[in-house]
């Protein structure tokens, strides 16, 4: 039976009916239900169950350790399960990937011709010490003619079938159905792993050729949109940093408004222009309204536990690098010191100070990190006058709403391609 879609335009999926999408929601599964919730106007009709095994070979791959593997020089390429884990996008581009050689003195004489990687082969990796990256797989869709092999921890599947599309095989093996069905067959306890026979029983509803292309069409831009804001967001963090080295070592100055230069900076003990106060420690969580910093609970409002006004929090133990600016009411724990009582200096301008100090230089533990308020008091900044430390306040704050404008696009195309995962497919 043909899908009742709303007309929307022809290179955008389409929304199926409210009413049909309740039948769904609501009836056993049939033919019928073998309709995605989301999809291109052009296509119609429902899409049929195989399974992976029907699709897809599994071929030999190695085992080499990161012993055997350098970023200098060989003939043959690795892909290792830890780079998919974490680095690997789902289309896999040679060119665009930091992949690791074999070490040549490594006898590869014996590898048949079959195991090494072609175009349309996905690379899954079956171990992880979580669910959510069992299973996780890249599809190589160009390999720039080198030779590369499927490394330690992965299966290499090469279709057999001529019934997919490449590209569209790495998305649907991370649309929700699929994710549920290998976190399902995957075994362990501290370590889970996959075995090709458990991968070859997965059920995946297949469309069309021609509807698949334009899924992994559409998917992909999708992608290259979040890897552009991702790269953007990198820079503009890259650049921020760069700016305050040197403003704080005094390479780069503002002038006031009438173009003359600002009085030196001055060398001051964090002791004598700013009051460093302890984070309490808590027992019981109630119904108040305050918010707890470094906990996201609530505590009962003690008003000599409570801070209200602009402060920068410290960590005592444990994260020590990181300061954060915390404005408002808010409550600190007994793990971050916070800082008050500013003498001739901006709370921002001091936020902005101490991302650029080391704090690893002084820690007092050869365990967990951690500072002593005496030791924080000690260190010496130097500090310019309030009219420039506001000019760096701002022009820094103008770079991290720059930043924070850019994340939040980036958040919401991550969402939107979550969506995409969950109604394009079933």
């Amino acid at each position: 039976m043909a899908a009742q879609n709303t007309n929307v335009i022809s290179n955008q999926p389409v929304i199926a009916s409210e009413e049909r999408a309740k039948q769904s929601a609501l009836s056993k599964p049939t033919k019928q239900s073998l309709v995605p919730a989301l999809r291109f106007k052009e296509f119609e009709g429902g899409i049929r169950e195989t399974s992976f095994g029907k699709l897809y070979s599994f071929h030999t791959t190695n085992s080499f350790s990161r012993a055997k593997l350098n970023y200098d020089k060989g003939i043959v390429r690795n892909i290792h399960y830890g780079d998919i884990h974490t680095k690997f996008q789902s289309h896999f581009y040679l060119e665009s990937e930091c992949v690791p050689f074999i070490n040549e003195d490594v006898d590869l004489s014996k590898v048949k011709e079959e195991s090494y990687c072609k175009v349309g082969d996905i690379i899954i990796a079956d171990a992880s010490e979580d669910y959510a990256d069992i299973g996780k797989s890249i599809e190589l869709l160009d390999l720039n003619n080198e030779k590369i092999l499927a490394g330690l921890h992965t299966f290499l599947a090469r279709p057999i079938s001529g019934k997919t599309a490449v590209g569209f095989m790495s998305y649907l093996l991370k649309s929700w159905k699929l994710r549920k069905q290998i976190m399902t067959i995957a075994q362990g306890t501290k370590v889970l792993s996959l075995s090709t026979r458990r991968v070859s029983k997965l059920k995946l509803n297949l469309p069309s050729l021609p509807e698949q292309q334009k899924i992994a069409a559409f998917l992909s831009a999708v992608d290259q949109k979040i890897q552009q804001l991702t790269q953007k967001k990198a820079l503009l963090e890259d650049y921020k940093k760069g700016v305050m080295q040197q403003l704080f070592s005094g390479k780069l100055r503002f002038k006031d408004d009438d173009g003359n230069d600002y009085p030196d900076w001055e060398e001051k003990r964090l002791g004598d222009i700013l009051t460093i106060g302890s984070g309490r420690d808590y027992k019981h969580l109630s119904q108040g309204d305050i918010p707890v910093y470094g906990t996201g609970g609530y505590m009962t409002s003690v008003s000599e536990y409570l801070f209200d006004g602009d402060s920068v929090g410290i960590g005592r133990k444990g994260t020590i690098d990181k300061p954060v600016f915390l404005s408002g009411k808010f409550w600190t724990v007994d793990t971050l010191f916070y800082t008050h009582s500013f003498k001739e200096v901006l709370p921002f301008f001091i936020y902005l100070k101490f991302q650029s100090i080391n704090w690893k230089l002084y820690n007092e533990a050869s365990g967990v990190p951690s500072l002593s308020k005496s030791t924080i008091e000690k260190i010496k900044i130097e500090i310019p006058s309030l009219p420039e430390q506001q000019k760096i306040a701002s022009f820094l704050s103008s770079i991290d709403a720059k930043i924070e404008q850019v994340n939040q696009q980036l958040n919401q195309t991550q969402t939107f391609k979550k969506g995409l995962l969950q109604q394009m497919f079933v």
